[in-house]
């Protein structure tokens, strides 16, 4: 059952539904991750069958995100569409430079623009938050161009935020880690296949059977695998019984190398490679 308690969360809540109210007809680029989902709650309360809820399905979508992603608009109870999007066809983002990401969202956000008539929305919405602002986020070059909205940035709302509002609303994401796209996981220069991110995929789901999870598995030149956890877990995965598990598994799905990095999980850490130049240099449509 949901609780509201807070004053002060309550007014974000109320100002975040005004917020949407003031969109229109909205579609809710939607993940199922915190973010979008605290999103597309809010769309759904505010604008009903006015709100639809869109999942883009590739192969650097993990596996089981979709399954999650369809149960969550149920109970939401907004409309929810599933589409396909092919930016694996794009070399640009197969070459996976640093601006990979503004050509994925190229993609999606192209695509749902194109869908808005057939949806009945006007308006593409993301679930952006202000802690997303100071973060390598060349997508959201690729949001402004398709005139895509950030409600939660609009009102101010960051991570924290957000999961407060989950946990208001009984979403069963409220604590779920982050899960940015399988290949973000892929250093930059190495080429995103298909394959490579599969193997990535498969490799982290190993060790979520195992009952982590927070939890990265980059892929490196060579089919290097570098296993970010949490520093908690680092004596865990290097312990004699599961090592031995676990090298010959990854080994098994491609991986030659197998790496556990002593200064534990760092979301986004690859991005500290990037040279500061790269960051100031726009992306470039190819």
């Amino acid at each position: 059952m949901s609780t509201w308690n807070d004053p002060e969360l309550i007014a974000r809540r109320d100002g975040l539904l005004a917020t949407l109210k003031g969109y229109g007809r909205v579609a809710v680029a939607f993940s199922g991750g915190v973010d979008s989902t605290v999103v597309a709650q809010a769309a759904q309360i505010a604008l009903g069958d006015m709100a639809v809820a869109v999942t883009a399905v590739s192969d650097s979508l993990a596996e089981g995100e979709l399954e999650e992603a369809r149960e969550l608009a149920q109970r939401i109870g907004i409309r929810h569409r599933v589409i396909r999007t092919e930016e694996f066809a794009n070399p640009s983002y197969v070459q996976n430079s640093t601006d990979r990401c503004y050509f994925c969202k190229s993609e999606l956000y192209g695509r749902l623009s194109g869908l808005l008539g057939e949806l009945g929305v006007d308006v593409i919405a993301s679930g952006a938050n202000t802690d997303d602002s100071g973060d390598h986020r060349p997508g959201m070059r690729a949001a402004s161009e398709n005139e895509v909205r950030h409600p939660l940035q609009e009102c101010g709302l960051g991570k924290a935020d957000v999961r407060a509002l989950a946990k208001g609303w009984d979403l069963p994401t409220w604590d779920k880690p982050a899960t940015p796209c399988l290949s973000s996981r892929v250093a930059y220069g190495e080429s995103v296949t298909p394959e490579r991110v599969r193997m990535i995929d498969q490799a982290e789901q190993w060790l979520r059977q195992r009952g982590l999870r927070m939890l990265r598995v980059r892929y490196h030149k060579g089919d290097m695998a570098r296993i970010e956890v949490p520093l908690e877990d680092l004596s865990r995965l290097a312990a004699p019984e599961i090592r031995m598990e676990l090298v010959p598994a990854f080994h098994a799905l491609g991986f030659k190398y197998v790496t556990l990095d002593l200064e534990g999980f760092r979301s986004g850490s690859l991005n500290a490679l990037i040279p500061v130049e790269l960051l100031l240099k726009p992306a470039t449509m190819k």
